[in-house]
């Protein structure tokens, strides 16, 4: 079986856009609390942005659709994030 680089990277960007649940997880086992860390968010955005590449490639409309409207949120998060770490910083 040859390998085949877009199917290695749509593997891939699924096991780091799923990756973010256990980072969730292990954070809000840590704080005793739900918790939602900046990883999560980093990892949302970087297998977001996997996956998108991937749907784009094989030209699946559906998928391109989910992935475009999620790396949007992901942004708008970190951007959120920032600025209040920023407000905090004075």
């Amino acid at each position: 079986m040859k390998l085949d680089f877009w199917l290695l990277w749509g593997f891939l960007g699924q096991a780091v856009f799923a990756s973010r649940f256990i980072v969730q997880w292990l954070a809000s086992e840590r704080a005793k609390k739900s918790v939602i860390p900046i990883a999560f968010w980093l990892l949302s955005l970087g297998g977001s942005f996997m996956l998108l590449t991937y749907a784009i490639h094989i030209k699946d409309p559906i998928f391109i659709l989910g992935q475009s409207t999620g790396f949007l949120i992901y942004i708008r998060n970190l951007t959120l994030i920032y600025k209040e770490k920023q407000a905090q910083n004075g």
